[in-house]
């Protein structure tokens, strides 16, 4: 034989009330940020930024106007000292 709950009795008024206030109170709170004075140096443009951006800028103009030349000997010499001279 099957007994099922009819009526109130599966039904807490009180609980309901409960959970709607604490609903409300968690989307009263918001969250805080706040940026230290470091952070906003590190976002402020750095003129090793511009003087990186107008070289490549340089560069691109170089190499769309078939000017571009790279000197291997130098390249081979970086890749020596990176390798070898730690």
């Amino acid at each position: 034989m099957k007994i099922n709950q009819f009526g109130p009795l599966g039904v807490n008024p009180y609980k309901n009330q409960m959970n709607k206030v604490a609903a409300s109170e968690k989307q009263a709170k918001a969250d805080k940020v706040e940026i230290s004075s470091a952070a906003k140096q590190l976002q402020e443009v750095s003129p090793i930024t511009i003087a990186r951006q107008e070289k490549v800028e340089s560069l691109k103009q170089q190499v769309q106007s078939g000017t571009y030349h790279v000197d291997s000997e130098a390249i081979a010499n970086s890749v020596y000292d990176f390798y070898f001279k730690k």
